[in-house]
């Protein structure tokens, strides 16, 4: 491969990186305070669909991308509220936020719109924009720096640069800031954290939101940024696969980001190789290669789900004791 090849393969592995970071940073901060939060996908789909729906209707991305946040955190809510305040099974009230997201976004984008559960063609001012940073392109032409600034670094969405931020901010919150210690302390050990005064219900209800926040951001993303609006289940599994990427960077920042790069490096292989020839590849059919992020999932899942250590106290209900 020459080196534009590269840099072309390595910036769409950015790009489709960035709503598996967001998610599997959203589970991280749930799971930490001891919430199980299965319904990643569901918030990812249900906030796509309302940041484009939001977007084509009023044409302002900014106005859809709160809409986006803001149905991903009322969903974020209701998951709390039955596992959190009713102690209710956390992964069958995941799961249901699933299934009510797979088939609200269909039902009232086609009551809507009457396109076939999709939405409109968003306009420029709807979708979100790349941000070319400054001197890319004085440095477009220099040999090997050129083309890893102003291909690589530079010319992404401004979300593709809070999602790699997110990383040492998260790491900062949840082990360097008063918050994320006790963030932390209520998913090994919430009786002890009850015991010091700390509300428990609380620290759990502002994690859930954290990652209500979080999971908003990426299906914004997923509609405004990466396609050109809503699509019936344009999620693709991507709220698994990110909960995949969790359990296998052990629960932590830096290894979410290594995991999310390599699925989204298999991502972006399989629709560079669609429509350009790599060496070894060609021989592998499309499908094959098409499967290769969902592959990784089941192979991760079950060859290191027994070797992670989850919180200890993550997806049990909290019981105050009298």
């Amino acid at each position: 491969m020459d080196t534009n090849t590269i840099v072309v393969l390595l910036q769409s592995t950015i790009r489709v990186s960035v709503p598996l970071i967001l998610t599997a940073l959203a589970g991280l901060y749930a799971e930490r305070s001891g919430v199980v939060d299965i319904g990643l996908e569901g918030k990812m789909l249900a906030a796509a669909f309302a940041g484009a729906a939001t977007a084509a209707v009023t044409g302002s991305a900014i106005t859809g991308v709160g809409a986006a946040m803001l149905v991903s955190v009322a969903l974020s809510l209701v998951h709390g509220y039955a596992s959190i305040s009713q102690r209710g099974d956390q992964i069958v009230s995941g799961t249901a936020i699933n299934f009510i997201a797979a088939g609200a976004t269909v039902i009232l984008g086609q009551a809507w719109f009457q396109q076939g559960g999709r939405t409109p063609a968003l306009s420029a001012d709807a979708r979100l924009l790349t941000y070319k940073l400054p001197g890319a392109d004085a440095v477009r032409d220099v040999p090997v720096l050129g083309p890893i600034y102003s291909g690589l670094i530079s010319g992404h969405y401004i979300l593709t640069y809070f999602a790699f931020a997110m990383v040492p901010i998260t790491w900062w919150v949840l082990y360097r800031t008063r918050f994320g210690l006790r963030l932390r302390a209520v998913g090994e050990n919430p009786g002890a954290v009850d015991t010091a005064g700390i509300s428990v219900v609380r620290m759990r209800y502002l994690a859930v939101i954290c990652g209500g926040m979080l999971c908003g951001l990426a299906g914004a993303y997923l509609s405004m940024a990466l396609a050109n609006g809503f699509v019936k289940n344009m999620s693709a599994g991507r709220g698994f696969i990110a909960l995949a990427a969790l359990v296998f960077a052990n629960w932590k920042p830096k290894n979410i980001l290594l995991t999310c790069l390599l699925f989204g490096f298999l991502d972006a292989l399989s629709i560079y190789s669609q429509n350009v020839e790599l060496p070894i590849m060609s021989s592998i059919p499309d499908q094959a290669i098409q499967a290769l992020p969902y592959i990784l999932t089941v192979i991760l899942l079950a060859g290191f789900i027994g070797k992670a250590s989850p919180p200890k106290a993550s997806g049990v209900p909290y019981v105050k004791e009298r």
